[in-house]
């Protein structure tokens, strides 16, 4: 963990509750995908964790949904703010399980430490399988970016407005049948699915979980594991297909 200034250098709003953040500084305690951050907003008393979408030793991605007046304020921020920020938190996802048959699938926002991740795969020489779950194509995002990594890419829409209708988790086993392994991050009913899919014989997921300090003195986001009681913030956010009790 590092605790270091941030400068937002632009923004870019995606879809009507999604921002693209570019924020300057020293990245360099980043070293998996899968990772987050903590940031501290003016006149609020705890700071927000945000997944790591993509980094460099001198500046973070950062794909925000805006939820409440945090993120708003986060998102409504000028280009020169300087935001206080904890780096390096979490545990990642461990590419060493990276193979050519493993998927990646994403749910909304939960796709931003996919993207990350998809990027050190193609870096590796791997050719990653990627499923995106929104619910209707106005909600579409980073589409683009992963087909320009080379993804082999999916998408499924709620009312079937864009891709395949239905849950993301329904198209995996009709159009990635040969995927043994997943990474996901998204909501908790679409983790359940994933980690409910036979096919699947191992993999990594990334919880979503409320966060009072982010880097586990406060226990606020512990959760049981077949390995007992863990912090989501500390031991997580990614954990063990195995390790989860659902």
């Amino acid at each position: 963990m590092n605790k270091t200034i941030l400068t937002l250098e632009r923004s870019r709003r995606l879809t009507r509750d999604i921002w693209e953040l570019i924020l300057s500084g020293d990245a360099s305690d980043f070293e998996r995908p899968g990772q987050f951050l903590e940031l501290a907003l003016p006149e609020k008393f705890l700071r927000r964790p945000i997944s790591v979408a993509n980094w460099t030793d001198d500046g973070v991605l950062l794909l925000v949904r805006t939820a409440g007046r945090g993120t708003e304020a986060l998102a409504a921020s000028p280009a020169g703010t300087r935001f206080d920020a904890l780096t390096g938190l979490g545990n990642g996802f461990d590419l060493d399980a990276g193979r050519e048959d493993a998927i990646l699938i994403g749910g909304g926002v939960g796709l931003a430490p996919l993207y990350g991740l998809a990027r050190r795969m193609a870096g590796l020489g791997l050719t990653p399988t990627v499923a995106l779950g929104f619910r209707t194509a106005e909600d579409l995002f980073y589409a683009e970016e992963f087909a320009a990594l080379g993804c082999r890419l999916f998408v499924a829409t709620e009312d079937g407005s864009l891709g395949t209708k239905g849950y993301v988790t329904d198209l995996i086993p009709r159009f990635a049948p040969e995927c043994r392994y997943c990474y996901a991050c998204g909501p908790t009913p679409m983790l359940r699915s994933a980690a409910a899919l036979p096919q699947f014989t191992g993999g990594q997921f990334s919880l979503e979980a409320r966060m009072g300090c982010g880097f586990g003195v406060c226990m606020g986001c512990t959760i049981l594991t077949a390995d007992g009681p863990r912090r989501v913030c500390r031991d997580g956010p990614v954990f063990q297909k195995e390790a989860l009790q659902w």
